[in-house]
């Protein structure tokens, strides 16, 4: 089974979260879900937003890569939103990385590294008219990253949430969760085998 380091989107760790993290487990994978928040949660996006630029987006990515080196490098990092981040950080730069899912985020090839590296299934998965994720570049850097290498897949969901993967948020998506939840026990069972 699949060793996976799990990190949380902008309004921290929500119960939806880590109900994620859980049908995970139930398929029998390793998750590990570090709060970067220290227990801090937030209602809307803005709030989350503020808290985060008062940290350091770059200070929540360090804190993310510090406590990947917790653990041994054969995983599979899994970042939501502000949680891709550190999520593809790793996937990029870290030695023996097994695969990555970025959700609702993608940072540009150039950023990390400036190539994806070979044989490390990535999946993005966002939603087509998420204006965070189509109109702030993220959906570009996807395509781009598409475009570059074999290893990647890009999943587009019908719809304008950003966190629509989250069940204990309003922005949760009936239709897009189970087929993003299935599509990474997909990822999960090809890199455990």
């Amino acid at each position: 089974m699949a060793n996976v380091l799990m990190f949380h989107h902008v309004l921290g760790l929500t119960p939806g979260m880590d109900a994620f993290a859980d049908v995970l487990r139930e398929a029998g994978h390793t998750v590990t879900v570090p709060d970067l928040f220290d227990g801090r949660t937030f209602p809307e996006l803005a709030d989350g937003m503020a808290y985060a630029e008062e940290v350091g987006f770059q200070e929540l990515e360090d804190a993310g890569v510090r406590i990947a080196g917790r653990f041994p490098p054969g995983m599979v990092y899994i970042g939501f939103s502000l949680g891709v981040l550190p999520a593809q950080r790793l996937a990029q730069t870290r030695p023996g990385a097994r695969g990555a899912v970025l959700v609702s985020s993608c940072v540009p090839l150039g950023v990390f590294a400036d190539s994806w590296p070979a044989g490390v299934p990535v999946q993005i998965h966002g939603m087509d008219k998420d204006p965070i994720f189509v109109d702030e570049g993220d959906l570009a850097a996807a395509e781009n990253l598409m475009d570059t290498t074999a290893e990647a897949e890009l999943f587009l969901y019908p719809g304008s949430s950003h966190l629509f993967a989250d069940i204990s948020l309003d922005d949760y998506d009936e239709t897009a969760a189970p087929a993003l939840t299935a599509r990474v026990l997909e990822l999960l069972a090809r890199t455990d085998a």
